[in-house]
């Protein structure tokens, strides 16, 4: 299964940067490529159903996920449960940072779910959701330091 774990290092504090990537719901407003966010259900105090619209390369990729947040680790683990791709899991985390600021992770496994074009499109799908993944890192860091930076 592709995989692809993109991390920033933002000169806020890790509080900051956790509460920002928890708030799924803002992204379309600071992410060009995210379309629409939305909590669907919210089942447990830290655990949601949320579904997303991203534009990906000239494609718009729909799914619905679970969501697992874990607050004392500051990670929210994430699986499809239906949605465009076959298999689509991963995690956002914020960690401490060495110059006092964090390192913001976006971590996911992909499975296009075409077995025969697997090799030729998992390259592409990957660098193409790395590219996402990049753009929506530095949209948190725009909406973080952007201001003082």
């Amino acid at each position: 299964m592709p995989h692809v774990e993109v991390e920033l290092r933002i000169a806020a504090p890790v509080a900051d940067s956790w509460a920002a990537v928890m708030d799924v719901e803002s992204y379309p407003h600071v992410m060009d490529n995210v379309r629409a966010v939305r909590i669907t259900a919210t089942t447990a105090p830290d655990t949601r159903t949320t579904a997303w619209s991203v534009d990906l390369k000239g494609s718009v990729l729909e799914w619905t996920e679970s969501e697992r947040l874990d607050h004392a680790a500051m990670r929210f683990d994430f699986h499809q449960l239906s949605g465009d791709l076959a298999d689509f899991s991963g995690y956002w985390g914020v960690r401490h940072g060495d110059d006092g600021g964090s390192v913001v992770t976006l971590s996911v496994d992909f499975e296009i779910g075409i077995p025969l074009l697997a090799d030729m499109l998992n390259p592409v799908a990957a660098k193409a959701l790395r590219d996402n993944a990049h753009q929506m890192l530095t949209a948190l860091e725009q909406r973080l330091v952007g201001s003082t930076g």
